[in-house]
C-alpha cells in the first residue's frame, strides 16, 4: 500500500472552535451523528443563523449543517480565527456542540432510514455508542476535521461512499468493518463502536503528528489492518431514497441544501426528530412508525 496524496498542512475543515474565513464572514460546521437532530435544536440553530450570520442553515455532503456570514471574534481581522463567545455559547446551548473539545472528530454518517423502515437493523444505537466512544477518549479529539465514519444499515445506500472507518450490517447482529479501502473483520454490532474506536486510536498511533501527517486511513504508508475478503452478505449498492414519501417517513429536498426560514417552519414540529440526508434532504419521520425490515 502506498499513500495516495502527500500532506504539507494539516487539515482545515472547519467547526465551531475552528471558523473557515469565506468570503462572507466566518464559516462553521456544525457535526450530526447520523444526520440526526431534534426539531428545537434545528430552530435554535436556525435562529443563532438569524441572529448573527446570513439567517439561514446550509446541508453539506456529509448530512451536518453549516452556518455563514458569521461575526469575528476580533472585527478588525478574520485573521483571529475564532467567533466571539457569544456566538459560541449561543451554537453550544442548542445541545449540538457536546463537546467543545472532540467536535472535530465526530463525523459519523450513517443510512438515513435507519431505524425508520428498511435496511437489516437500527444503527442509531451503534452510531450513538460509536460517539461516545470518540467524545469519551482525549486522544481522539486528535483526529482530523475530515475523518470519516460510515455505518450502511445493509441497505447498500452508503455502501459507495467514500470513507475510512465504517461498517456494513450483515443481519440485525453483525456487521463487516470496513477500514480505508479494504474489508474488516465480522464482528457483533455489540462491539462494533468499540472495534471503530479502537481502528480510530490506531490510526492516529500509525500517522504520527506534524503537517504532514495524512488525514485518511488510505494514505498511511501501510494497512492499518490485514486486508480481508468481502463477507457474501454485503449487499449490492443500493439507491439513495427518492425525495418526497417514504415507508418510514417524507424525504424533503433542500433546493441547493439551503435550509431557509419557509422550509424551516414546514419541517419543524414539538418533539420531532428529524434526519438531515447526504443528498441536500431531511427525513421527516412517519409519526406512526415503521418496523425495521430484515
Amino acid at each position: 500500500m502506498t499513500p495516495t496524496s502527500t500532506r504539507s498542512r494539516r487539515d482545515l475543515c472547519p467547526g465551531v472552535l475552528r471558523p473557515w474565513p469565506a468570503d462572507d464572514g466566518a464559516l462553521v460546521r456544525v457535526r450530526l451523528v447520523g444526520g440526526r437532530v431534534a426539531a428545537d435544536a434545528l430552530a435554535g440553530l436556525a435562529a443563532v443563523a438569524a441572529a448573527y450570520g446570513d439567517g439561514r442553515l446550509h446541508l453539506t455532503g456529509r448530512a451536518n449543517l453549516q452556518l455563514r456570514a458569521l461575526p469575528w471574534g476580533d472585527p478588525s481581522s478574520a485573521t483571529s480565527g475564532a467567533l466571539p463567545e457569544e456566538v459560541v455559547a449561543a451554537i453550544e446551548a442548542t445541545g449540538l456542540l457536546p463537546s467543545r473539545s472532540h467536535e472535530l472528530g465526530r463525523n459519523v454518517m450513517v443510512s438515513p432510514f435507519s431505524g425508520l423502515a428498511g435496511g437489516r437493523t437500527d444503527l442509531r444505537p451503534v452510531a450513538d455508542e460509536l460517539d461516545r466512544h470518540l467524545r469519551s477518549a482525549p486522544a481522539l479529539a486528535d483526529l482530523p476535521g475530515r475523518f470519516l465514519h460510515v455505518l450502511d444499515d445493509g441497505r447498500g445506500d452508503l455502501l459507495e461512499r467514500s470513507g475510512d472507518l465504517g461498517l456494513v450490517a450483515l443481519d440485525d447482529r453483525t456487521a463487516q468493518l470496513r477500514v480505508g479501502d479494504v474489508w474488516g473483520q465480522v464482528v457483533g454490532l455489540d462491539e462494533a463502536p468499540q472495534r471503530l474506536a479502537d481502528l480510530a486510536h490506531r490510526f492516529l498511533a500509525t500517522r504520527g503528528d506534524g503537517p504532514t501527517a495524512p488525514w485518511h486511513v488510505e494514505e498511511l504508508d501501510a494497512p492499518l489492518v490485514e486486508p480481508g475478503v468481502r463477507d457474501p452478505r454485503v449487499p449490492a449498492p443500493g439507491a439513495r431514497a427518492a425525495y418526497g414519501p417514504q415507508p418510514g417517513g417524507d424525504h424533503v429536498a433542500v433546493p441547493d441544501g439551503v435550509l431557509d426560514r419557509d422550509l424551516l417552519d414546514r419541517l419543524v414540529a414539538p418533539g420531532r426528530e428529524l434526519v438531515v440526508t447526504p443528498w441536500h434532504g431531511v427525513v421527516v419521520p412517519d409519526p406512526a412508525g415503521t418496523e425495521v425490515a430484515s
